[in-house]
């Protein structure tokens, strides 16, 4: 058989990262998540369960310590001001584009298509751009600026009336209902406050019903969603102020992502929560509320739920395990990805899945459910997420060019290496240029439209 040839291009020293030291190689890539527990898990044919930074934009950032742990993938944890640096790097190209999306963005009407390009190769990291250019990208703000007071409002107002229908305690609700039947001058000071009389209480009113119109029992079938959320919300970043720590700001971080995410879930009973979900939030509650304009960052909770919804319809049918094996489903999307790797480097590809049986679901799985979330810095990852979001077409396709450069990246590690010293190494990604990363995901993809 005679074996494809590999491009010429990707001979190039540019693209091969050299081993990094010994002494160091685990040390700075071990993840702090819980869903490195799946790399075991994922081993099996079982893929259940599914899916599993900085200081605040106001005055409150002194209060908050800054961060000592290594950070991940050549990227810095900022220490103050709402800034963040990556191996992206700046440079006068990154002032150019910063002054053209500043331009674009300042049009009537955004041209998106010139906008798409732009943060295509990742934007800077000037305060507010990104996060005015990912509600663009995602759909929430239209390209017509005049719209975007009427739809921000209106956006705002239906997320407060969600969380007021579905987050309001049972016992609420139905003193709500006492009212509104003419019990207005009931006394609710008196020591019967918080006992009704057994004509007033309904089927659905009752603790102990089991009837499906019942408050309480859907709010008791919803306790172990809630406690799944919170768990997965407080280990989120847990070296980054902005996510974890006992300040006051955290504190009201955390408690808007457990918003977020059990409204999303009470409204998608299809799949409800999934662990892993509060990774793919993160980032966009993030740089939703670390926006300069003081108005965009106390809405982050609503603007990041919508944003939060619209990019998880694009994965929806992964997080579905009745899907699993169907044409959308999560082992359709690491099949494509298999194939992506075979028609771009035909050696790589035989030598991980033929000679040392490296299935790509061992390290695929998590890279696509998580959106590489837990493959690179939080930092780089925003960057990786510009790319992402300005796909035209979806993430899922730029999701899976990455996903191709990242093994094309280290190919002759790969090549070198048997089951155990791959499998390590594609579950521990090492340090990567982000830059060139996207660089190559483009150039592959490229290729496969000539």
């Amino acid at each position: 058989m005679v074996r494809k040839k590999v491009p010429e291009w990707l001979n190039s020293t540019m693209w091969s990262t050299p081993p990094p030291p010994p002494s160091s190689y685990d040390d700075g890539l071990h993840r702090h998540s819980p869903v490195t527990k799946m790399k075991e898990e994922v081993q099996s044919n079982s893929v259940a369960p599914r899916l599993n930074s900085a200081p605040p934009p106001s005055s409150a950032a002194s209060s908050v310590p800054s961060p000592s742990p290594r950070p991940r993938n050549g990227s810095s944890i900022p220490s103050g001001g709402g800034e963040y640096r990556n191996s992206v790097g700046s440079s006068s190209e990154d002032f150019s584009r910063q002054a053209h999306l500043s331009a674009e963005l300042s049009k009537k009407v955004i041209n998106m298509k010139e906008l798409r390009s732009l943060a295509l190769q990742s934007l800077p990291d000037s305060p507010g751009i990104r996060s005015t250019v990912w509600k663009l990208l995602l759909g929430y703000l239209p390209p017509e600026r005049s719209l975007w007071s009427t739809e921000l409002k209106q956006k705002r107002s239906q997320y407060k009336h969600y969380k007021d229908e579905l987050l309001t305690s049972p016992s609420e609700i139905t003193w709500r209902m006492v009212r509104s039947k003419g019990f207005d001058n009931y006394d609710l000071k008196s020591e019967s406050r918080c006992m009704l009389a057994r004509s007033r209480i309904t089927d659905e009113d009752h603790p102990l019903s089991l009837g499906k119109a019942s408050i309480w029992n859907t709010y008791f079938q919803d306790t172990e969603t809630i406690e799944q959320i919170d768990r997965d919300v407080k280990r989120t970043h847990p070296d980054i102020p902005f996510f974890s720590g006992e300040s006051s700001f955290a504190r009201s971080n955390q408690e808007s992502m457990k918003n977020i995410l059990l409204v999303f879930a009470k409204l998608n009973q299809g799949i409800r929560y999934v662990q892993g979900m509060n990774e793919i939030l993160a980032p966009v509650f993030y740089v939703f509320r670390n926006d300069p304009d003081e108005d965009s960052s106390s809405h982050a909770e609503a603007d990041a739920f919508f944003c939060f919804a619209e990019l998880l319809s694009g994965f929806r049918d992964f997080y579905c395990q009745q899907l699993d094996n169907s044409v959308v489903g999560i082992r359709s999307a690491i099949t494509r990805l298999s194939q992506l790797v075979k028609k771009h480097d035909e050696e790589l590809w035989r030598h991980l899945e033929i000679t040392t049986k490296v299935n790509p679901q061992f390290y695929a799985f998590r890279w696509i459910t998580l959106l590489l979330t837990q493959e690179f810095s939080f930092f780089d990852c925003l960057h990786i997420w510009d790319a992402l979001l300005s796909d035209p077409e979806g993430p899922l396709e730029s999701l899976l060019g990455i996903c191709c450069a990242m093994l094309v990246l280290v190919r002759r590690r790969l090549i070198a290496g048997d089951f155990t010293s791959n499998m390590k190494l594609l579950q521990h990604y090492p340090t990567t240029n982000i830059s060139h990363l996207l660089y190559v995901a483009n150039k592959l993809r490229s290729k496969m439209l000539l």
